[in-house]
Parts: structure tokens; sequence; C-alpha cells
């Protein structure tokens, strides 16, 4: 077994909250792995693996590369709410951890690894303090590097907050610090530079990003050296005499081949849908000139390296291009924008609509406003977190002219909706300013470069059509890199491009997305091909991306300049009112009757209530509203205040009684984990009585046990149900079974909910009780404070 304690890092607090050490561990658990470790800081523990299949994969040219997170609810005594109590698929926070892992990771494997690789990480404890994720990336990473795949860098990460009060930068905050924190910043790195920037704030300038970036490298550089010095100890070689290298001479036949056809190329500039169709018949000419037709088997190069080998030359050409020139494969300087076309309200009848346009990138953004009802809800090992604004982006494969599948969203599609909705949070008006839930959605329609971005401005401009009173307008844009050695750490040769084509993201060495107003940014996100980025020439993005920001935001303004005075007629209007939390039940009444019967009788579009006592109603209709929040009022106004005083008489039933052994149908009024209760006879027409309930126990539902009686009723999909009348038990309640009517124990009632008037003595006797007196008597207390309530 061997550990690893780091005690403290560069800009670390040393209070209680901050002073706990990470301690990693290896040689104790998950010993058949490549590589296994636990993670412990205070009382969060998380444990991760690294593992590898026996041999590569042929006629692959990617890295086989999958990584699984998962959040286990037993790490902080609870089970997952699933009928089935097993944690399930991955939800969308720990894709997004996921992908926080995989991104700085990927770039620094070897070139050439092709085995199938997986890294799995879970949180077994979680002490509620602060954010796993930088952990989570820290585990893996390490358990990789202590493998034998060939990871020959460590990789670390840290959490960065901001105290804009103090001017105060803050490493690994708590929660309760990024409650008042204005920045939430995830950097991940190797001792020489930083991978990935993950991160939103609240319009920051870009000198405190850059800051907060270098502050959080400190952190980082400490706990990689501390790795490396762990991974020497541990001493396990890596693997590289199975690394898949280019068959030798075939990049320089390449390059002799098509350098000055791809410069051709590369002059002509053009569009996807022009430049596209000439690279492929490039491509198709150098693999039939190399092997000739030739059977794959006796082919001198296989079709892979060839393309892998065009592909290079393809990146260092429009390196050449870019830095030499001043202009880029389509013919753009190097900062210039390409043309953008937008259009605000052009779908009626949704709430907010725009079609927004940036060369060969577009996407169809609709906002949608309503009622708390609507809010987004997560469970997470912190929590149930309700989402009151969420952003949602699809990405069709039409959207690239190709066919694909279609459905659930994606990784990509997770993580890059994150990103556009963390990037309009800010602008966003406070829910007492302005108490809609709100929902963006993004249809991606074409795209050839960062449609997330695109999707931040599309969101925005569909806020304002909508009348979202936003703080300010908001817009991103995509930055790229390029470089003539991409083995390296990006230095003063390195060439910044504004706003990327997808042909330069998928050639390039950077994809640095940022988002924000004319003041500051409120989101970034860094991925990087290379072995790193230097501050020096993140600062250079940063300020580049700067100035392309305020032109996009220029162009918005001219369509859109600030949001609609009005609301459209399509969104419901609210009214919102707190009430007792004692009084709560009269609103709500048995099984949801009373709330149920309001949104009927007032023409309500919902009503929620909340535990607290704050009521929101929704109706088209004005009038209805202010009625509906007068009659609430008033139901609640009956009970005296604090539960306290004479209770009003509650009106008995005064019809007929029912017989013992007796079926009925009964109308489910209300469920609840020990049983169901149903109205069994009816009413008087007039009004002046109710009808009759009973309770159907959990024992009496079905001939099987049930084990989650509400599941179990919303199964059957049905709102009656017949039942056997058992009696009155010594509590004077009324029994009711409906395994008695499976058994066929019951006596016949025809079509009516009344009795059998000739009904006799002669009637077969009720099936005894399932349940012990003392069972029953337990029952009927509960029965009584549910009813009464």
């Amino acid at each position: 077994v061997h550990r690893l304690i780091i005690h403290s890092l560069p800009g670390q607090k040393e209070d209680e909250e901050h002073g706990h050490p990470i301690v990693i561990e290896t040689g104790k658990i998950g010993r058949q792995a490549a590589g296994a470790v636990t993670l412990t800081r205070g009382e969060t523990v998380l444990y991760a693996t690294a593992a590898r299949d026996e041999s590569p994969k042929d006629n692959l040219d990617f890295l086989p590369l999958s990584v699984e997170h998962q959040e286990r609810f037993s790490s902080v005594g609870m089970t997952s709410g699933g009928y089935n109590k097993r944690d399930g698929r991955p939800a969308e926070h720990e894709v997004l951890t996921c992908r926080l892992i995989d991104r700085p990771i990927r770039p620094l494997i070897a070139d050439g690894w092709r085995h199938e690789t997986q890294l799995l990480s879970w949180v077994l404890s979680y002490d509620g303090t602060r954010s796993c994720d930088p952990l989570a990336i820290i585990s893996s990473a390490t358990a990789l590097f202590i493998s034998d795949i060939p990871l020959t860098k460590a990789v670390a990460a840290a959490m960065v907050g901001y105290d804009s009060e103090n001017d105060q930068l803050i490493l690994n905050p708590t929660h309760k610090e990024m409650e008042k924190s204005d920045l939430q910043l995830i950097v991940a790195g190797t001792k020489d530079a930083v991978l990935m920037i993950e991160g939103a704030a609240e319009f920051l300038s870009e000198e405190t990003m850059a800051r907060a970036v270098k502050f959080g490298h400190e952190a980082i550089q400490a706990v990689c050296k501390a790795v490396e010095e762990f991974g020497e100890v541990i001493g396990i070689e890596k693997k590289f005499d199975t690394l898949k290298t280019a068959p030798e001479g075939l990049q320089e036949r390449v390059d002799e081949l098509m350098t000055e056809k791809v410069d051709a190329m590369y002059a002509l500039g053009g569009t996807k849908t022009t430049q596209g169709p000439v690279k492929k018949e490039l491509q198709e000419e150098l693999v039939m000139a190399l092997n000739g037709g030739q059977d794959p088997d006796e082919a001198e190069f296989s079709t892979s390296d060839i393309k892998n080998a065009f592909k290079d030359l393809l990146c260092r050409r429009m390196f050449h291009l870019a830095s030499t020139t001043g202009k880029r494969c389509d013919g753009r300087n190097l900062d210039e924008i390409r043309q953008l076309t937008m259009e605000a309200g052009f779908l009626p009848r949704v709430h907010g609509s725009a079609l927004f346009t940036r060369g060969e990138t577009q996407v169809v953004a609709t906002s949608t406003l309503g009622d708390s009802g609507m809010r987004q809800k997560i469970d997470k090992i912190d929590g149930v977190e309700e989402k009151r604004f969420y952003l949602q982006y699809t990405f069709p494969p039409s959207c690239v002219g190709e066919t694909g599948r279609v459905g659930a969203p994606g990784r990509r599609e997770v993580g890059h909706g994150n990103l556009a909705e963390r990037a309009l949070i800010p602008t966003l008006p406070t829910e007492e300013e302005f108490p809609y839930s709100i929902r963006v959605e993004s249809l991606v329609t074409e795209s050839h470069g960062s449609s997330s971005m695109a999707s931040v401005c599309g969101g925005c401009l569909a806020l304002m059509d909508a009348g979202v009173p936003i703080k300010n307008p908001v817009a991103g844009i995509a930055m790229g890199m390029l470089l003539d050695d991409k083995d390296g750490v990006s230095d003063d040769n390195a060439v910044i491009l504004s706003d990327i084509l997808g042909t330069e993201d998928a050639l390039g060495t950077m994809d640095f997305k940022v988002a924000g107003d004319r003041n500051g940014i409120t989101t970034f996100q860094l991925d990087i091909k290379c072995e790193g980025l230097s501050l020096e020439t993140m600062e250079r993005a940063l300020e580049q991306a700067r100035i392309g920001r305020l032109h996009i935001l220029d162009a918005m303004d001219a369509v859109l300049p600030k949001a609609r005075e009005s609301l459209p007629a399509t969104v419901p209007k609210l009214a919102t009112f707190t009430v007792a939390p004692e009084s709560i039940g009269k609103i709500i009444g048995p099984g949801g009757k009373q709330i149920r019967a309001i949104i009927e009788d007032f023409e309500l579009e919902n009503m929620n209530v909340e535990d607290d006592g704050s009521v929101q109603i929704s109706s088209f209709k004005a009038e209805k509203l202010s009625e509906a929040e007068e009659f609430v009022k008033l139901l609640v106004g009956k009970a005296p205040p604090g539960g306290k005083g004479k209770r009003e008489e509650r009106v008995e039933y005064a019809g007929l009684e029912p017989v013992e052994g007796q079926t009925y149908k009964g109308k489910i009024t209300g469920i609840h984990p020990f049983g169901v209760f149903l109205e069994f006879m009816p009413g008087a027409e007039d009004g002046s009585y109710p009808g009759l309930e009973g309770l159907c126990h959990v024992s009496e539902l079905a001939r099987e046990h049930v084990r989650n009686c509400e599941g179990f009723v919303k199964s059957m999909n049905v709102e009656e149900f017949d039942v056997v009348y058992l009696g009155v038990n010594k509590a004077g309640k009324r029994q009711l079974s409906r395994k008695a009517v499976l058994d066929g124990t019951g006596g016949k009632s025809g079509n009516t909910n009344r009795p059998n008037r000739n009904a006799s003595s002669s009637n077969p006797a009720p099936p005894s009780p399932s349940m012990s007196e003392e069972e029953l008597d337990v029952i009927a207390k509960a029965i009584e404070g549910v009813q009464d309530g």
C-alpha cells in the first residue's frame, strides 16, 4: 500500500473548513485494475480506476477512451428515488463531470495508443462541504498516471472562487463561499501549462479571469509535482511497445504529392460546401496514388495511415498560410467575424423566438415562460436542485448534412447546452423581479463552427423577444489557435483565430469559447489538443475574444436593442401570495380534491403550493386570477391563526348506510403509504352532505404484497375501482378491501354506488381482516390525522 499526503496548497486557507489534507492511496482497493486510487479530503472519499484491454484495436484512427463518473446516493446516507432504488444512468451533472475528467487527460495520452481504455470514478462518501469535481479529475488522472497506460505527465485540477467585496480569490471554495462568489472556475493542467478551463462568472473582466487561472494553476503545479513523485515510488513502466506509429517515409511522400494542391485549395477560400468536396477529392486522389487500388492486405500503406498523414499536412499548411499571409482557409483575416444575420419574433405562437445565423452556423432559439411548476428538478447528493431557468440544446444530424441517431441528448449536447445556459444566467432578472420559470431551446439547423456560442446569441434574442427584462444582452464567440508544433506548449508563434470554423476546430489546437456582455465575461470554456496553453497566449486570446464579442453585440443591438416592453398574449399571467403553512392542507384537500376544484372553477392553468406556504397561480384571465386568490385567502382564513380556537363543525354523511360484505365502486380521494381513501357512497345531490369515505389498507389492495402503495395505484391507471365494505373498526373508521373483490367474496351491487336495498341478513359474511387489532388501532389514529387535516 502506498499513500500520498498533500498537506496544503499555494493559496489555500488554513482554517478548519479548508485545512484538510488530500490523501491519495493505492494498493488496498481495486488491485486488479491497471491503476486504482482512493482520494480522501475531510470526510469525502472518491474511488477511481483506470483499465485497458490486453491488445490494441485494429483499424482505429482515434483514442478509444471512455470515462464514467457516479455520485452514489449512499455517500450521503440516501437511496435513489427510482422505483428499484438503484443508482441508474448518469444524471446531467454527472455527465458534465465525465467531460471535465476526459478533456484535460485525452490530449496527453501518447499518440497511437489504441487499447480500449476506461476511467471509472465514484463518490463513495461525501461530507457536503465543497464540489467533488476537482477531486474527481485528480483521482482519475492519478489512477491513469500510476498505471502502464502511456500518460507521461501528471494532471491535476483546482476550483477557484472570487470574493468581489474584498477582491480575493478563493482556492477550492466551500458551497457557502460559492453562494457569494462572482466566479465559479475549474482549471486543469500539468505543472507546465493549462489544459482545460471551465467556468461561469458575474460579468468579470478579462484581467480578473486571467488572474484566477494563474492562481488556480499554482495549486495545480503543487499537486502535479507530488503525484509525479508518487508515480516514481510505485514504479510501473509505461507500455509504449504497442503504440501505432506512422509508416516510415509516408509523411514525406504525402507532403511531396499534396503540398501544392492543399495550398491552392486554401488560397481559393470558400465555404464548407465549396471547399469540402475539393478536400474530399484530394484525399481520394492521394489514397489512389499511394495504394493504386491494391487489396488492403497487400497495400504498402493502410488507408487510415494515409488519411492521418494527409490531416497532418492540412494542419501544417493551415498554420503556414495564417502565419505568413494573415489569411485563413476561408479567406478571412485572423480576427474577422463571419457574416451575421438575425431575426427576432419570426415564430407566431411561441413566447419568444429568434433565428441567428453566423456564416454557415445557424440556430433556431425559442423561449417559453411558465409558473413554478415548470421548474426542472434534479436529484443530487447535495439534495434536490430546482432550476428556474434552463437551456436545452439539440444537434440533429441534418444540421451537418448527415443522417444518424435522434433521441435523448448525447454528452456533447448536454455539455454545449450547459455552457450556453450558464452564459445567460447572470443577465436574467431575479425571481422577485420576474416570477416566471424560463426555458430556452436551441435547435441547431446548420453547423460549421461553435453552435454553442450561436445558441447563446440566439437564446438571448429569444429571451428579449419574449419580454424577459434581462440586465444586458449577452453574446458568445469561439476562438481557435494554430501551432507549428502540436506536441508542444503554445508560444509566441501561436496564431489566434476569431470565430473559428469547424475545419479550424478539427485541425487546430484550441477551442476557447467566451461569452459575456460589453463589460465582462459570463462563461468560458477552454479545450486544448497540444500539451498546454501558456498564460500569455491565453491573455492574447481573451483580448481578441472581447473585441469579437463587441462586434456581435453591435449586430444584435441593430435587430433588438432591448427586451420587449410587454409579454406576449400567449404567456399566462401569474399571481404569487403566501398563506400560513399549517393551512396548506385546506388548499390541497383530501387526495388533491380541493386544489383540482380551484383550478377547474377559476379556469386556472396551474396552481403550486410550496411547503413554506407560498402559493403561485397562473391563468390567461386576469379577473379569474384575482378571484382565485381571493377565494384561497378566504378558504384558509376560516381556520384561526396558528391552528388555535374552535374548529368548525364538519358536515357528516347522512345517506344510506353501507352493508358489510357488499361490493361498491369507490372513487379515489387520497393515496398514502398506508392505503387508499375512497368515496364509496355518494353525497347528496344538492351538496348538503358529503359522500362516505373509507380506507382500503395497503394489505387489502391486492393478493400479492404491495411494497409501494402510490406506485401500485398509479400503475392501475384508474380513478375508481370495486371494493368490499368490511365494516367499522374499533375507532369507528370504515374499512374497505379490493383483495376481497379479487377473491370473489363480496356481494353484488349492480352498477350503482348505492347498496342493494333488498340485501338481507343472508348476505355472505365479510372476509376476516388481515390486520391485527393493534394494527387497526394504529391505522385508525393515522386516518384521524389525515382526514381531519
